[in-house]
């Protein structure tokens, strides 16, 4: 008997720590995600309306990007469903063109509507190639709208890039 309650806790014990446990990196990003939130509001607090209303956003907490012509961008963020972590992301770009340099970004999308947001769940969502994010400096997001249901912000960290676009960016998403 005693057995059969010993097995019975131990294995609620190894559910409960499957469903909700993420793995080291995960956490990691998770704490990135938060700081970053923390920077861009400290830096433009106009942008708190879209972390309040929209219905969903993502942070990526480090897009490294960089190229000579031909050039790419990538990172990994966190998505965010009511204020709610609902899982990860991912993010790729390559592109041909004017460009030089290199930058570490903080990018974060906003989603305007839960349809909005399905949208890059589902794996349907990329930017157009003439997209391009808002560069997050005070005063900026106050008067920033969204346009087809995404609203755009990019916080550069470290280098320098002759880029601001974000067209032509795929993502993929794990929901937890």
């Amino acid at each position: 008997m005693k057995m059969f309650r010993l097995m019975t806790v131990m294995s609620m014990i190894l559910v409960m720590s499957v469903a909700t446990g993420q793995t080291r990196s995960e956490k990691k990003l998770m704490q990135d995600a938060t700081k970053a939130k923390k920077t861009m509001l400290k830096t433009d607090a106009g942008i708190e309306k879209f972390f309040d209303t929209s219905a969903g956003f993502v942070i990526f907490p480090n897009v490294g990007k960089g190229g000579f012509i031909i050039g790419g961008a990538s990172g990994k963020g966190v998505v965010y469903e009511k204020g709610d972590v609902v899982g990860m992301a991912d993010l790729k770009k390559l592109n041909i063109g004017l460009q030089a340099g290199g930058q570490a970004i903080i990018e974060v999308i906003f989603f305007e509507t839960p349809t909005d947001l399905a949208r890059f769940k589902e794996g349907k969502f990329q930017f157009a190639a003439e997209a391009s994010a808002v560069a997050l400096k005070s005063g900026i997001a106050v008067n920033a709208k969204y346009k087809d249901g995404v609203a755009v912000f990019a916080l550069p960290k470290a280098g320098l890039m002759a880029d601001a676009s974000v067209g032509g960016q795929k993502f993929g998403y794990d929901p937890f």
